[in-house]
């Protein structure tokens, strides 16, 4: 199983980056895809998540209205589209699966990727 996050990188406040992660190794349509994300010296947490299908989408109150999810069964990809980026959303950026229904809790996850450091300067 891998899960490979790319897409990072360093970018000024009210810019945008586009993040994707590449899965092999399982079923990909069948597992709900979530990102999550560390800033220095703080818990991890959920950022967006989506089910196996992709019609159900579940974001953080911080990034609403400014990140998008998406998937593509047929490439075994997940994106996750950040605009409007803030400094406080500089952190590592994960991608796990899980299967069944989106949660935020990040213990339910069963697959991670590495990481991905996205930096917003201010």
């Amino acid at each position: 199983v891998q899960l490979q996050a790319s897409g990072g990188g360093l970018v000024q406040a009210g810019g945008s980056l586009r993040l994707s992660c590449a899965a092999s190794g399982f079923t990909f349509n069948t597992y709900a895809m979530g990102w999550f994300r560390q800033a220095p010296g703080k818990e991890r947490e959920f950022v967006a998540g989506i089910s196996w299908s992709g019609p159900f989408t579940y974001y953080a109150n911080s990034v609403k209205g400014r990140f998008t999810i998406s998937r593509d069964n047929a490439k075994n990809t997940v994106c996750l589209q950040m605009n409007s980026l803030k400094p406080e959303d500089t952190a590592v950026y994960y991608c796990a699966g899980k299967t069944g229904k989106v949660v935020t809790t990040q213990i339910l996850y069963d697959y991670w990727g590495q990481g991905t450091q996205v930096t917003v300067s201010s």
